[in-house]
């Protein structure tokens, strides 16, 4: 996945939109559904769990289903690529611990993915306002650089691609 740059008005504006969209999505569709089926199918206890959490599923699929549909839509272009990316970096912070012992060692993919790790890292970081943890990833990239520097590697963060992390 390249790294590119995003908007950051437009980004989270749709954000926003869409988790509103979500939260009100989800709560409409759940009351109308239990209600409906409340007043279908009324239990003589007065316990109507069943029908309430139905009514949450049928609202979450469907919300979900939605979101799946229009995720290639120009409105959710950033969004998209943002959940993406997160997904992206997950999978490399779950390798992280044998990735800097490979890169360590020299290991010319271990050193590309951590640098895009960091590098993406910092794009959301800074899409997200989180300023706090900057500075350590200033730090970890510094000694990332010394350890591509020691080992001669060249870092290209549009050659990684994932499946290099197969390896580890």
């Amino acid at each position: 996945m390249k790294l590119i740059e995003i908007n950051k008005v437009r980004y989270r504006r749709h954000l926003k939109f869409v988790i509103a969209g979500c939260v009100v999505g989800l709560t409409v569709i759940s009351l109308v559904f239990s209600q409906t089926l409340i007043a279908f199918f009324p239990d003589q206890s007065g316990s109507h769990f069943h029908w309430n959490l139905l009514g949450v599923v049928v609202a979450s699929v469907s919300i979900a289903w939605l979101l799946n549909r229009y995720r290639k839509h120009d409105f959710m272009t950033e969004v998209v690529y943002v959940w993406e990316l997160k997904q992206a970096l997950n999978k490399i912070n779950r390798r992280m611990r044998k990735l800097e012992s490979a890169g360590r060692e020299g290991n010319a993919d271990a050193l590309l993915a951590m640098h895009y790790s960091y590098l993406a890292s910092r794009l959301l970081w800074q899409l997200d306002d989180n300023t706090l943890t900057m500075e350590e990833l200033a730090v970890k990239q510094a000694e990332l650089d010394s350890l591509a520097e020691k080992f001669t590697v060249v870092l290209n963060v549009d050659a990684y691609d994932e499946r290099t992390l197969q390896q580890f």
